[in-house]
């Protein structure tokens, strides 16, 4: 009989999965172990173990979910294809689009043996290997901006062009709709984001949710062996991505992680800037990013999260900490409105 770590898995027959995947892939011996991990707001994911494989599988949710959300296909596409660069993706299997086997469309990938750190202060880790981790995240950013989509297979992945202000326009539009607003420092982010669009644009492909816990370290080494949860990947600005992943020198570590207000210089962690320099040696770019860049990153997760104390509110929100971490949306934004103090420096 099929084992899982929980008698309930209402979403769909583990017995069926077990039965598709011996089919499917052949070979597997012993019978499936069935685990679900993580939670919040993203794909279901389990893990699935036989006595000689070890596999992923992430699903869509299930339920009504706008039509571009939670696109498993995008993920599924996008790490294939990045099999073919220097980018550090899981191997992934095979692609299921209809809903017979687990409810939804899911996709299977093999499961890599590492360590994942939600907290971008890497708690239990010598300074010596926190630098090296550091030096090791920058470079996989690089590495991913520097993919080109079209000879791997990923042109038409997103749109090119005005990057920034299609974002703005789909977050500005979210916030605007949002019911029992109560953020006036995230309106007043906003209009001063719309005032300051940079005139400059270029296109790369770009993860969309690139931070420390969506990586995964080798066991031991201090290196990036993996890139997580690509359900936001598209074409896209580089410097968006860049910002998106500095956020953590901006808050504290009681908002989510951050790292704002420790030593640093003890801690073996590089300073923004000089976590800046690393990538932009890496990347041999000109031209980097500006408070415009860094504002932007903390108004879409201000955003993000004000949507997350709604759900929580309504009753609706997908995840048990959805209650606490929602307050997240006004720090982001007051967090985003000092970065356009004058005294500022990026």
């Amino acid at each position: 009989m099929t084992k899982t770590e929980s008698s309930n898995f209402s979403e769909f027959h583990p017995k069926r999965l077990q039965t598709f995947l011996r089919d499917m892939l052949g070979g597997l011996q012993g019978e499936m172990r069935l685990e679900r991990i993580g939670g919040g707001q993203s794909n279901p994911t389990f893990f699935v173990t036989f006595d000689n494989r070890e596999l992923v599988l992430r699903k869509k949710p299930s339920g009504e979910i706008l039509p571009s959300a939670h696109a498993v296909d995008r993920e599924y596409r996008i790490m294939t294809a990045l099999a073919r660069s220097r980018v550090p993706v899981p191997e992934t299997v095979l692609y299921h689009a209809e809903p017979d086997i687990v409810g939804t469309p899911f996709y299977l990938m093999e499961r890599l043996q590492g360590r994942v750190f939600p907290e971008y202060s890497l708690p239990g880790v010598s300074p010596e290997h926190r630098k090296a981790m550091y030096a090791s995240m920058a470079q996989t950013l690089a590495d991913l901006h520097q993919v080109d989509a079209q000879a791997i297979g990923l042109s038409g992945f997103g749109r090119e062009g005005n990057y920034f202000a299609r974002q703005l326009a789909r977050w500005g539009s979210q916030w605007e709709a949002a019911d029992q607003k109560d953020n006036p420092q995230l309106d007043s982010l906003l209009a001063w984001l719309r005032a300051n669009l940079p005139s400059d644009d270029e296109t790369t492909v770009c993860h969309g949710d690139f931070r420390l816990g969506n990586l995964m370290f080798h066991p031991t080494e201090p290196r990036v062996i993996g890139v997580l949860d690509w359900e936001l990947s598209t074409l896209g600005h580089p410097l968006a991505d860049l910002a998106y992943n500095c956020i953590a020198w901006h808050t504290l570590p009681s908002e989510y992680g951050g790292i704002r207000g420790l030593d640093l210089q003890a801690l073996g962690i590089p300073s923004q800037a000089e976590y800046l320099q690393q990538y932009y040696h890496f990347t041999q770019r000109s031209r980097g990013a500006e408070a415009f860049h860094f504002a932007f990153a903390l108004f879409r997760l201000a955003v993000i999260f004000e949507g997350i104390a709604a759900r929580a509110r309504s009753g609706s929100a997908a995840s048990d900490n959805a209650a606490s971490v929602g307050p997240l949306g006004k720090a982001f934004a007051r967090r985003g409105l000092e970065l356009l103090d004058k005294t500022f420096v990026i």
